[in-house]
């Protein structure tokens, strides 16, 4: 079936079926442009993987889903309606963020109930975390509502958008803007770790990124029935309402090119096809290392950005097991006994501490499906260096980093969970690199510091091929489900200028 718009005649690819990627052919496809997306893996999704075992669902993530308008919009552009393939339930609290010391914070957006937490943690403090609230709600505007879809093609686009990221201190890092507000420890780390959600260092991710209070505070935190998988299929299903078409399972290999133009996209099957316009939702490095690595740009650009700083990667354990879980929380933050000295040794000294915070992810509270009856899915989460800087054998580690992972969600939430664990796996940094092509197994693709921002990530437009584009974490805005959402609706916004021109 044609969407309602008719056909343009165009042609376009898009390389990967991640957010961004699903995200991107569903603008293209809505705008009368054929669209197939031409993806590596067994199921779509990218990074949004998942697993069935033993009738426990097991998502890989990304497992928070905020500003869920930008998602509705998907489906708005052609007159539908995203309840009619995926339903959202609402998650509350948000986070629950747990002490070595036993101190519990629920992070909502229920005003009052924080404001008496934070009384507990230091009343001295309330005033500070409203003022906090105000920065945010500037830093939102300006660099989301106003930056977030605007693609950043030229340093003259970066030195327009400067005064404006200027006055809001965006040299200045979220831990720091935060401290200047807030003087209790706690409440300090409370109000900075969401960086980490997106790949980013709290220490050194720009104070900008304090905009997901906002975001969060306005569109709420949500979860799709039948798990993240779910919301994929529901974009994979409204794709191909649309008349788009999906290849599974058949890695491209090349984006054969003829001067300044992409010609054609290749996969391993030998399968062929020229397009009018291609778009990589791969890692930024493999798209051009490997895919255009046979141009002058694919090399020179590839080497170039593997100079760059990238994000850490994760180690998660998938666990199910036996018993329901009321008391706890669908998201929540074990924080270890450091933040900054942890901080470090993930992003700046590559060691595995013996300590670490944890983000345990708990869905069949909101969700039984995820499970079968009477007993519960988790998945326990601990970000770890990339492979560049820290070089161990993840095969021999892996089995031993579980168990230490599973001993702390025991000593801190469930005394016997090795006696209820019914079946686990893990997965590692060697498993980023190898399942997605993701350089050094970083998770979130460029490390989010300001000079890796904006025009100085990826840009949604190749500077040297005229029709090939990026679309996802790598390119502007970054990481994270509104981040590459926002990057397609950029990144569609060329393609659609290009073609009709």
């Amino acid at each position: 079936m044609m969407n309602d718009k008719g056909s343009t005649g165009k042609r376009a690819c898009v390389i990967g079926s991640g957010f961004g990627g699903l995200a991107l052919a569903i603008r293209l496809q809505s705008a009368g442009v054929a669209t197939t997306i031409v993806e590596a893996r067994d199921k779509p999704g990218g990074r949004a993987y998942f697993w069935e075992r033993d009738g426990f669902t097991f998502d890989a993530g990304p497992t928070v889903i905020t500003d869920p308008d930008c998602l509705k919009e998907l489906w708005q552009l052609t007159g539908h309606d995203i309840a009619e393939d995926v339903e959202l339930m609402p998650v509350f609290p948000f986070y629950r963020l747990n002490w070595p010391d036993g101190t519990n914070f629920d992070y909502s957006n229920d005003e009052r109930d924080l404001r008496n937490q934070i009384a507990k943690l230091d009343p001295g403090d309330i005033a500070g975390y409203e003022a906090f609230l105000n920065y945010s709600a500037a830093v939102f505007e300006e660099g989301y509502v106003k930056l977030g879809t605007v693609p950043f093609l030229d340093f003259k686009s970066m030195i327009k958008a400067a005064p404006a990221l200027a006055k809001q201190q965006a040299w200045r890092s979220v831990y720091g803007m935060v401290s200047k507000y807030v003087r209790n420890e706690k409440l300090r780390e409370a109000l900075s770790f969401h960086t980490l959600l997106v790949g980013g260092n709290p220490m050194t991710t720009s104070s900008i990124y304090a905009l997901i209070h906002k975001l969060e505070k306005d569109g709420g935190v949500w979860w799709a029935r039948g798990g993240t998988n779910r919301l994929v299929a529901g974009m994979v299903r409204h794709f191909e309402r649309l008349g788009g078409t999906i290849r599974l399972a058949d890695p491209a290999v090349k984006v054969h090119t003829l001067g300044n133009r992409a010609t054609e996209v290749e996969t391993a099957s030998g399968w062929r096809m020229a397009f009018d316009a291609v778009a990589s939702n791969g890692d930024i490095v493999h798209t051009y290392r490997e895919l255009l690595g046979q141009t002058q740009r694919g090399s020179t650009y590839g080497r170039k950005l593997t100079q760059k700083k990238f994000s850490p990667s994760l180690f998660v354990v998938h666990f199910g097991i036996e018993g329901n879980w009321p008391g706890i929380p669908h998201h929540m933050i074990l924080f270890g006994p450091r933040y900054k000295g942890l901080l470090d040794d993930i992003y700046v000294n590559g060691v595995l501490p013996q300590d670490f915070s944890i983000y345990l992810h708990h869905p069949t509270v909101t969700d039984p499906s995820m499970a079968p009856e009477g007993k519960s899915t988790f998945y326990a989460l601990v970000p770890v260096a990339h492979m560049g800087k820290l070089a161990v054998d993840w095969k021999t580690l892996g089995p031993v980093l579980e168990k230490r992972v599973l001993d702390e969600v025991g000593r801190r939430l469930i005394p016997d969970i090795h006696d209820r664990v019914l079946t686990s796996f893990h997965y590692t940094p060697r498993d980023f690199a190898h399942d997605l092509g993701a350089h050094l197994g970083s998770a979130f693709s460029l490390e989010p510091v300001l000079t890796q921002s904006a025009f100085f990530r990826g840009h949604n437009r190749d500077d040297v091929f005229r029709n090939f584009y990026l679309v996802g974490a790598g390119t502007h805005p970054g990481a994270g489900i509104p981040g590459v959402v926002g990057s397609a609706k950029a990144t569609a916004g060329l393609m659609l200028e290009d073609m009709n021109q």
